[in-house]
């Protein structure tokens, strides 16, 4: 997951190191080093001293070309540009302008402060196991998002993940226009256990969810997942239909479903989405085939929403809940 990036981001945080080090030899070494027993300076331990032993201000110019590289690193992989600009803000800040004392942590300070700037950009990410521990039954959960990101399969892996974790489930098949759709989710729902409602094809998507809901009052359900059909955010009718949709059943979670592989697409969609009817929270899907990571760096913070789920292969147990720590450290290939 995220190779390009990985190996990318391998090279800069080397040549980040190479720089430092550079910067350390060229430095006046300050009074207190080399000082011998009575706070005299010897020259030879001038000359002798190693770059352990030495304390600098790094200076924007001692990192700024593998800073600029960094950025077009980011760029070309997918990563959107105002993310790219608080990731390179937040790294220069973290190296530059401090009085810091350099040495064998040349590699460990570059690494945090890498760490440091991919995380302030991801947010907190989204518990949805703590949501709905605290919020009262049945939790209304509408999904979102565009034509073949694979909604549907989403919705069922993450009925199979909240049923393991002892929540009852009940799917409302609210995407009542695509053909087959309402037979794929009832596979599907079948497979993970899960009770569906479903009514005829063509039917007010409206009105399966809303029966959906009162199954799950009568039964005490403790979620309610609502499928919706995939629509483009330029298509004004559909978009109507979502609105009505959440002006009558009143979700609690709205979440935004898209490929991770769509990189700024995503993003772009996310943003519109979540500007015209709400999200949330995101899924993203096939973050396993996704090489360069863009989307999933990016779209927390663009639209200023979490990441709560990503999808990791075809399996129903392929489901990560989403870890800002655990996506870093995957990214700087430590995971």
């Amino acid at each position: 997951m995220f190779d390009s990036l990985k190996n990318r981001i391998k090279t800069v945080q080397e040549k980040l190191s190479i720089n430092i080090q550079a910067a350390a030899l060229t430095s006046p070494p300050s009074l207190d080093e080399g000082k011998g027993k009575q706070g005299k300076i010897r020259l030879t331990e001038k000359v002798r001293t190693l770059v352990r032993d030495r304390e600098l201000i790094l200076s924007e110019k001692d990192i700024a070309e593998p800073l600029a590289e960094l950025e077009l690193v980011l760029l070309e992989n997918d990563v959107a540009f105002p993310t790219t600009e608080a990731i390179i803000s937040t790294l220069r800040g973290e190296l530059t302008g401090k009085r810091r004392r350099i040495g064998s942590s040349i590699d460990t300070l570059v690494v945090e402060s890498l760490r440091s700037a991919l995380r302030g950009v991801l947010g907190s990410g989204f518990d949805i196991t703590t949501y709905l521990r605290t919020h009262e039954k049945p939790v209304k959960i509408l999904f979102t998002g565009v034509n073949g990101t694979g909604k549907t399969t989403s919705i069922a892996k993450i009925a199979y993940f909240l049923r393991n974790k002892g929540f009852s489930v009940v799917i409302a098949s609210g995407d009542t226009y695509r053909a087959g759709a309402q037979e794929q989710l009832s596979t599907l729902a079948q497979r993970v256990e899960t009770k569906v409602i479903q009514h005829q094809p063509g039917a007010d998507p409206t009105a399966v969810i809303f029966d959906a809901v009162q199954y799950a009052n009568a039964h005490h359900t403790d979620v309610v997942l609502a499928d919706t059909a995939g629509r483009f955010h330029n298509r004004a009718n559909l978009m109507n239909q979502l609105e009505k949709i959440k002006r009558v059943i009143k979700p609690d979670l709205i979440i935004y479903v898209d490929e991770a592989v769509a990189g700024n697409d995503a993003v772009i969609r996310a943003e519109e989405f979540n500007r015209l009817v709400g999200t949330d929270a995101i899924m993203l899907t096939k973050a396993d085939m996704d090489m360069k990571g863009g989307a999933a760096i990016s779209i927390a913070h663009t639209i200023g929403k979490p990441i709560a789920f990503l999808g990791t292969g075809q399996a129903y147990e392929d489901l990560k809940p989403f870890s800002p720590d655990v996506l870093v450290g995957e990214i700087l290939g430590e995971a």
